[in-house]
């Protein structure tokens, strides 16, 4: 079977607070409830409806997913920033005859248009996937590596039996990522070529 490396999205291959913020900033203005966007941000990774939770009643949860989807289509999509390594990273599976599958807990729609429009290729797409969820997407597409900066993504790797790839260029740092099981802890993508290589021999 081809390789396939399976990438996180928002702090691994992208930096998408600053986009995210000014949507919920938006979002808190509409609604009059006070959003903290800067912690809001501060913990990018769990499902959305998680988050909204910590500011809505649960049974307003719902809706406020689906308009804080349609103020990122808006608001958010143009703030993001590409993460240094990112595009050589990918380009080094391709270089190595492998497909590059983003696995992210992100809505799929706004991923898609996210990757879109920084130019950054991919083969398989999965969004709104969390923690062991994402190892199912990952053995479904087959993929034997995943790079995350999240606890969540380091769960999600070893469900799938996949090499766990920590960056910490996400909440946590190297010694939180190897305690939670990764193999391997980068500072960034930036490394990701050299140790690709290194790890296909």
């Amino acid at each position: 079977m081809a390789l396939t490396v399976g990438f996180d999205l928002d702090m691994t291959l992208l930096d998408t607070r600053p986009g995210i913020r000014v949507a919920y900033d938006v979002l808190a203005a509409e609604t009059g409830v006070p959003i903290d966007s800067e912690l809001a941000v501060s913990r990018l990774g769990p499902p959305l409806a998680q988050e909204m939770g910590q500011w809505f009643p649960t049974e307003q949860v719902a809706g406020m997913v689906e308009r804080y989807r349609a103020l990122y289509r808006e608001f958010a999509l143009p703030g993001v920033v590409v993460l240094p390594g990112a595009q050589e990273s990918l380009a080094a599976v391709r270089a190595a005859g492998g497909r590059v599958a983003v696995i992210t807990g992100k809505y799929g729609p706004n991923a898609r248009l996210q990757l879109d429009l920084v130019g950054m290729d991919f083969d398989v797409l999965v969004g709104d996937t969390w923690a062991e969820g994402k190892g199912d997407a990952l053995r479904e597409h087959g993929a034997s590596v995943y790079v995350g900066d999240h606890l969540g993504d380091i769960r999600g790797a070893l469900a799938a039996g996949a090499v766990a790839v920590g960056v910490t260029t996400g909440p946590y740092d190297a010694a939180a990522l190897r305690e939670a099981g990764a193999d391997v802890v980068l500072a960034d993508l930036t490394g990701f070529p050299a140790w690709l290589e290194s790890h296909l021999g």
